[in-house]
């Protein structure tokens, strides 16, 4: 089982901790994950460089509302790169303000919701939600509590499929859950999260993925709501920042989910093939 926390297995000894913490994608895409991430970091900023001296539109996201969730041990800060870029193509971005993510804790299950009502409030129209890894998880949670405030859903490399290997984090799952707590109804949240998200639906994934596998992160596509997957060459970090993720999130924000546009690569890269 691909338990986000091992729920079946609460009375394991720390050895077994060790092992589930080691499996997971190759340890030589790990260890990739740093330099890889500033690549695609520097790339972006480059990009963004490029974009100041020729701007996009900054009409593309019209003032629309985005919430972006972090993932596991992550916060804001991490994510600034992505919503910087959607800021300036017109998007009206939001952090958590929830520090950092330490799972299902009574902090975050308590007060995500609170700051996607809080948002929520603010427009007269439904809000995206971009979560990363397990904010992935997160944003697919509130979809199933809010359909009818979540406009749609874009999971950057989130391992939200019951079946497949462990993560690499699933070690730190467990760890945050002796030390930060869990709510009583985890196990709950996770089945509701697991269902099939009532409005469209995006998951980003990567086979060089040094952190969650790939299998994990794909959907079962179908066409009403929409769910797609798009495949993309990027380090799990990097899912925050690589231009290529940044690309793809820009243009699957921009549709109408009432005229939604299937994700084809020759649209959003001129002369490269679907």
């Amino acid at each position: 089982m691909n338990d986000v926390y091992d729920f079946a297995g609460d009375h394991a000894d720390h050895a077994d901790h060790g092992e589930r913490e080691s499996s997971g994608p190759h340890r030589a895409l790990l260890l990739l994950e740093l330099p890889r991430w500033t690549m695609e970091y520097g790339a972006s900023r480059l990009l963004d460089l490029a974009h100041a001296v020729t701007p996009t539109d900054p009409d593309l996201g019209q003032g629309r509302p985005v919430l972006v969730l972090p993932g596991f041990s992550a916060h804001d800060k991490l994510t600034g790169r992505l919503r910087g870029h959607l800021g300036r193509r017109g998007w009206d971005v939001h952090g958590w303000n929830l520090g950092s993510n330490h799972g299902l804790t009574e902090k975050i299950v308590e007060g995500l919701p609170r700051r996607f009502a809080e948002i929520a409030d603010r427009y007269d129209e439904p809000v995206s939600v971009v979560g990363w890894s397990f904010g992935g998880l997160l944003a697919r949670w509130l979809a199933h509590e809010h359909p009818d405030r979540v406009r749609q859903v874009v999971c950057l490399g989130s391992p939200w499929r019951a079946e497949g290997e462990r993560t690499r984090a699933t070690g730190l799952f467990e760890k945050s859950r002796e030390k930060h707590g869990i709510v009583a109804n985890a196990r709950e949240i996770v089945d509701l999260l697991r269902g099939p998200v009532p409005v469209p639906l995006t998951a980003v994934w990567s086979k060089t993925d040094g952190i969650v596998p790939w299998q994990g992160c794909t959907v079962d596509e179908r066409q009403d709501p929409p769910a797609e997957n798009i495949e993309v060459v990027s380090s799990h970090v990097g899912m925050v920042a690589s231009p290529l993720v940044l690309s793809v999130v820009v243009d699957r924000l921009r549709q109408d989910p009432a005229d939604w546009r299937p994700f084809a690569w020759r649209t959003l890269v001129p002369g490269i093939a679907s």
